[in-house]
């Protein structure tokens, strides 16, 4: 069996994210629950993913205290997987991730899912990335601190 490689004491903000929640089937997961998806058999039907699979990435995802395995709403045997609060702050990358997906991997014109404000129907603004003053940001404008160049 292959070892997998582990970023779990990487010093690098990424490396422990993607360690954590990085294979496509938990960021498919992730968005689900953000759909509403609550019951394994609602993630296993919308995703058409393995039950194995679907087991492991669940399991994952509750060790991680990105979700919480929690008795069912409507007082049955079953169990529900809800987004922790760990969880919920995933919102804003699943939002980058679908509004590059919308920019990138799409033909012009070709119909997708959008993801709009309850409230008034309408569309999400672009993400931006900011300065703490507030300062749109472009990747050329920053550079990354790595731990051996931090001071002391």
């Amino acid at each position: 069996m292959v070892t997998r490689t582990r970023f779990d004491t990487d010093s690098c903000p990424v490396a422990r994210s993607v360690d954590a929640i990085g294979d496509w089937w938990s960021l498919l997961i992730v968005r689900d629950a953000f759909d509403g998806s609550r019951r394994y058999g609602e993630f296993q039907r919308s995703l058409g993913i393995a039950k194995n699979i679907l087991a492991t990435r669940l399991r994952s995802l509750v060790e991680a205290g990105v979700m919480d395995a929690v008795p069912a709403s409507d007082g049955s045997a079953h169990r529900e997987y809800v987004l922790t609060e760990k969880g919920r702050d995933l919102f804003p990358v699943i939002v980058a991730l679908r509004q590059w997906g919308e920019a990138h991997c799409f033909d012009p014109g070709e119909p997708h899912s959008r993801l709009l404000d309850r409230h008034q129907g309408r569309p999400l603004r672009p993400l931006e990335i900011r300065t703490d003053d507030g300062r749109p940001i472009s990747p050329d404008e920053t550079v990354v601190e790595k731990l051996e160049d931090a001071a002391p």
